[in-house]
C-alpha cells in the first residue's frame, strides 16, 4: 500500500510526521508543501512541456513561472494553471522571436521571488535552473539539457550561414558570458534529474554535478499498433536549425519519395522554398491527427541529433520504424535492426543509405511497440513522485 507523507510547517521548513518512512515507497499529500513549478517558456507543446504537463498532474496547486507564455499555445492542464511571466513577456514579437533575447534571460528567471516556496522544482534546457531560492528551499532539477544554445548546439544555432554577421559577432562576446552564468548557477540546485544518459554525462561534463536519469513521458496510449502503411515518410519537429530538417529536405527533393513534416518554427519559410512538391508542409496537428499520420507513415525520419527524443517513441509506439541520425538520446531508445536503422553522417549520403537499407529489413510492429511502452507516461510520473518524495525527505527531515 502507498503510504502518504503528511507535513507541518515550521520555520518554514517541512517536518514529516510519519516516522519509519521507505522514501521509494510513498506519495506525497500534495495540499501542504509550497511548491512552485519552473519552465523555461511556453510556446508549444514539445517534449519538455510534455514533462511539465505531468509535473502540473502531480502537483495541480502549483504555479508556473516562466520567462514568457503564448497564450493558447499549451495543453488544458497547462493553460488552467496560475502562470507568471517575467519582463520578457512585454518584448514583441515573443512567438516567433523570442530567441532574440536571450541575452537577458538570466536576468529575467532571476527577477521572480520564490521566498514563499518551500519546493521549487525547474524544467529547464535553457535559464530556468538558474532560479534563486533561498538556502531553506529545495530545489529539484529536471535537465533536459545545460543550456542547448551556447554548448553543444552553438555552431547549429550562431555558426556562419546560420544568423547575419551582427549577430554572430555580438553573440562571440555574449557566449562565454552565458557559459560562466550556466555553469555558475548549477551551484543553486540541489538535485539534478537528466532526461537520459547522453544528458547525465553532459551535466557531469559541464556543471561537474551528478544526476539522476529519468526518462521523459511518451503518452503511448494515444498511439494504436499500426499495420498500414500509405507510402510517405514523417518527420515531427520544431522547425529550427539543430533538427537537421533541411538535410531530409536534400535527400527527398532527389529521391522525390513523398514526405510530410509535422511542425513550425523560424526555419519554416527557408525550409519550404527549398523544397520540391513531394513534401508538405502540415504545421503543427493535435493529438488524433498526429496518431493517424503515424500510423499511416512507412517511417519515421529523425536527422537530428536530440538530447532525448519523444517523437522516435512515439512512432515506435504506433509500430513505426524509426530512420536516425545515430547520436544522442536516440541511442537509448531506438533498437539497431529492431525498431530501426542509424546513419552516422549529416550528410545526403548516409541518409540515403539508411533509407535504402531500411526499405531491405523487416520489422515487427509488435516488437517496435513492445520496445516503445517501456517509455511510457505512467513510468515517468510514477518515477518523478518517487524521486521529488524521496528528496523532499531527506532534505526536511
Amino acid at each position: 500500500m502507498v503510504r502518504v507523507l503528511r507535513f507541518e510547517f515550521r520555520a518554514s521548513r517541512l517536518k514529516p510526521q510519519t516516522s519509519n518512512l521507505k522514501a521509494l515507497n510513498f506519495k506525497l499529500n500534495m495540499n501542504h508543501p509550497r511548491i512552485a513549478l519552473v519552465h523555461d517558456w511556453l510556446t508549444g507543446m514539445r517534449g519538455g512541456e510534455k514533462c511539465l504537463e505531468v509535473l502540473c498532474e502531480i502537483f495541480p496547486d502549483a504555479p508556473i513561472y516562466t520567462l514568457l507564455h503564448v497564450k493558447g499555445a499549451m495543453s488544458p492542464t497547462i493553460e488552467s494553471k496560475q502562470i507568471h511571466t517575467s519582463f520578457v513577456q512585454r518584448f514583441p514579437n515573443l512567438e516567433t522571436k523570442y530567441r532574440s533575447y536571450l541575452p537577458l534571460f538570466p536576468r529575467a528567471i532571476e527577477s521572480f521571488d520564490f521566498s514563499g516556496y518551500d519546493v521549487v522544482i525547474s524544467s529547464s534546457h535553457c535559464v530556468a535552473k538558474g532560479a534563486i531560492v533561498s538556502s531553506g528551499t529545495l530545489h529539484i532539477c529536471y535537465c533536459h539539457t545545460p543550456m542547448r544554445y551556447v554548448w553543444d548546439m552553438y555552431d547549429e544555432y550562431f555558426g556562419k550561414g546560420r544568423v547575419g554577421i551582427v549577430t554572430r559577432a555580438a553573440m562571440s562576446v555574449i557566449a562565454p558570458y552565458l557559459r560562466r552564468w550556466d555553469v555558475r548557477t548549477a551551484k543553486r540546485v540541489n538535485f539534478f534529474i537528466a532526461n537520459s544518459e547522453n544528458v547525465r554525462k553532459r551535466i557531469q561534463r559541464i556543471y561537474r554535478r551528478d544526476a539522476d536519469v529519468i526518462f521523459p513521458p511518451v503518452d503511448t496510449e494515444q498511439f494504436q499498433l499500426s499495420q498500414k502503411d500509405e507510402g510517405y515518410y514523417l518527420i515531427v519537429s520544431a522547425l529550427v536549425p539543430y533538427k537537421r530538417v533541411d538535410l531530409a529536405i536534400a535527400v527527398f527533393n532527389l529521391n522525390g519519395k513523398r514526405l510530410l513534416i509535422v511542425g513550425k518554427g523560424p526555419d519554416e519559410e527557408k525550409l519550404r522554398s527549398m523544397s520540391k512538391p513531394n513534401i508538405e508542409f502540415l504545421g503543427w496537428r493535435g493529438d488524433h491527427e498526429l496518431a493517424e499520420l503515424y500510423a499511416g507513415c512507412s517511417a519515421l525520419l529523425f536527422p537530428g541529433e536530440e538530447d532525448f527524443g519523444i517523437v522516435p517513441l512515439e512512432a515506435m509506439a504506433s509500430g513505426k520504424p524509426v530512420i536516425a541520425y545515430g547520436e544522442g538520446g536516440v541511442l537509448e531508445t531506438v533498437v539497431e535492426g529492431m525498431s530501426g536503422t542509424f546513419f552516422y553522417e549529416q550528410t545526403e549520403k548516409a541518409l540515403t543509405s539508411a533509407l535504402e537499407r531500411a526499405s531491405q529489413l523487416t520489422f515487427n510492429p509488435e516488437a517496435i511497440r513492445a520496445r516503445a511502452l517501456k517509455f511510457s507516461r505512467g513510468t515517468y510520473k510514477k518515477k518523478m513522485e518517487e524521486f521529488i518524495g524521496e528528496k523532499i525527505h531527506l532534505f526536511y527531515h
